[in-house]
């Protein structure tokens, strides 16, 4: 270690690859709310109302190394907690994956995923803002499009850690995106609609109306579901999708999603991709894994 360089340690369970997790992040050379250099994840967090640059690695597959570049003044336990919390929700390190490993073990359509990207991990997207501005996004483009609207949004209207030269970018804060006019987000070339869904999510976030406290303490999946499809711009593919992404239901299931249905015609090695109704068949042993279920069969895709 570097003389000086504040450092920490995460455990992760054994059912967890650091390389499986890192090949997933990796799959957009358009990413720009993290970088990707020697085996090493390197981004931006705001910790204690402080920017900081983090910098995570892994000695061994279930052991990851967080490293603080740039910084050589102590961090107190709240700061590391805050950050080790950041981490372990990200990695979704909290998740036993032995029950889905064992169900995916006899299930025809999970066997191939589950033994080719064996300890992939849901990677999360903890800010809520973050995830729904990102399910919005993606609405009816493609995912290149996708990252390059995300990027020019990020460089448009968010901040940015400065290290050896390099910015490391922050998502914008819902209270900046919620005061702008549409004009001024339909300059970065997106529909006019996406830009009054994205300020309408913002301004519900940063008047405390829509929280991720709401939204966990629904009583089950379909509660918290309609709790986001009243908003306008969600639908149920992008309330499932924040549901998994950022709140972690293991039931959330987009089951409308494009992947999931070229996915599922991959494994099945069929000529059309099935139809809803196949896919609730084909799904009801997955029950109360549909999230893990769908990240993995995504994973084909790629």
């Amino acid at each position: 270690m570097e003389e000086g360089m504040i450092e920490l340690r995460i455990h992760a369970p054994k059912e967890f690859s650091f390389s499986e997790n890192l090949t997933y992040l990796s799959r957009s050379s358009n990413e720009c709310l993290f970088d990707i250099a020697d085996q090493k994840i390197y981004r931006a967090l705001v910790v204690e109302k402080e920017k900081l640059l983090v910098e995570i690695s892994a000695m061994d597959e279930t052991e990851l190394t967080v490293r603080f570049p740039g910084r050589t003044a102590p961090m107190d336990n709240q700061a590391m907690d805050a950050v080790s919390q950041y981490v372990r929700h990200w990695f979704d390190l909290e998740t036993n994956l032995l029950p889905f490993y064992e169900l995916a073990q006899n299930d025809p359509l999970l066997q191939k995923p589950v033994s080719q990207f064996f300890g992939l991990r849901n990677m999360g997207i903890p800010d809520l803002f973050e995830a729904i501005a990102w399910g919005i996004l993606g609405q009816q483009i493609n995912l290149t499009y996708a990252y390059t609207l995300k990027r020019r949004l990020v460089e448009r209207f968010g901040d940015f850690v400065e290290f050896e030269g390099k910015q490391y970018w922050l998502f914008p804060k819902p209270d900046v995106i919620a005061k702008l006019p549409v004009e001024d987000l339909a300059d970065l070339r997106m529909t006019v609609k996406k830009c009054e869904y994205l300020i309408g999510a913002a301004q519900l976030i940063a008047e405390g109306e829509l929280t991720i406290e709401k939204l966990l303490n629904a009583k089950d999946v379909k509660e918290a579901e309609k709790m986001l499809t009243k908003i306008r711009g969600i639908g149920p593919w992008t309330a499932n999708y924040v549901l998994m992404r950022c709140l972690r239901f293991p039931a959330a299931f987009p089951i409308d999603d494009v992947g999931l249905h070229n996915s599922l015609k991959l494994v099945m090695e069929a000529e059309a991709k099935p139809t809803k109704a196949e896919i609730l068949k084909l799904s009801e042993p997955w029950a109360d894994w549909e999230s893990y279920a769908t990240f993995y069969l995504w994973r084909l895709l790629y």
